[in-house]
């Protein structure tokens, strides 16, 4: 289902690719009638370490994750923009080529929360629809600038994410891998076995690439 459905990305490091994602992409679409789901890679994050794969590494593991996925694709604009890997940018690209499609960016429940730390955060529901994927019984929040973006642009009507090119928050509750990019980082650094964490072809090329061997770090970015 393609053609006038709604067109979403999924943004992210992708260092490397899991079955979270995958998993997250998958019931979203599903549940929302998306058209297209586009993995978006950043290339440069100014509010997060450098990545640890090369792009070419990343985006070459990416492309074996989604081998055979016809509802999905790879873009790569942020890769080939110089600059910070602004959201907001990416965004606007895509309003001025999808016209009136219905356009929406899927994003986990971390992220959202952290949305204010966003460069022009506010301007997002002007260019597409929020979808956030969170864990079965969470709230989001009440009070703030956050509450108050959540009481001006939730929904519950899917029909509106159809029928209208932007401006609609929803939350809707996904299954939740507990899978992190760290934890296979750490478990290839460390010469374990990731089998299962993401798809084997991009096991494949993260293994013969060696481009995790000397990576260490832990920090938390579980998607969710």
């Amino acid at each position: 289902m393609t053609g006038n459905s709604p067109l979403a990305i999924l943004g992210g490091a992708f260092d490397p690719v899991h079955f979270g994602h995958l998993r997250t992409a998958a019931e979203m679409r599903s549940h929302f009638g998306l058209g297209e789901v586009r993995f978006v890679p950043s290339a440069n994050p100014p509010h997060r370490a450098p990545h640890i794969a090369s792009n070419e590494q990343r985006y070459a593991m990416l492309e074996a994750a989604l081998s055979g996925m016809s509802w999905c694709s790879i873009d790569d604009r942020e890769l080939r923009r110089e600059g910070p890997s602004w959201t907001v940018l990416t965004l606007e690209e895509l309003r001025a080529e999808a016209n009136d499609r219905s356009l929406c960016m899927i994003l986990g429940m971390d992220a959202f929360l952290s949305l204010r730390s966003w460069h022009r955060w506010e301007e997002l529901p002007r260019l597409a629809h929020l979808l956030v994927a969170h864990r079965p019984g969470w709230q989001p929040p009440q009070s703030g600038e956050l509450g108050d973006f959540v009481r001006e642009h939730l929904s519950e009507d899917v029909a509106e994410l159809r029928n209208l090119p932007a401006g609609r928050l929803f939350i809707h509750a996904v299954t939740q891998l507990e899978i992190s990019s760290s934890a296979i980082r750490a478990l290839l650094a460390a010469r374990q076995p990731a089998d299962f964490l993401l798809p084997e072809a991009s096991l494949r090329i993260a293994m013969e690439s060696g481009c995790y061997n000397g990576d260490l770090k832990q920090e938390n970015d579980t998607y969710a």
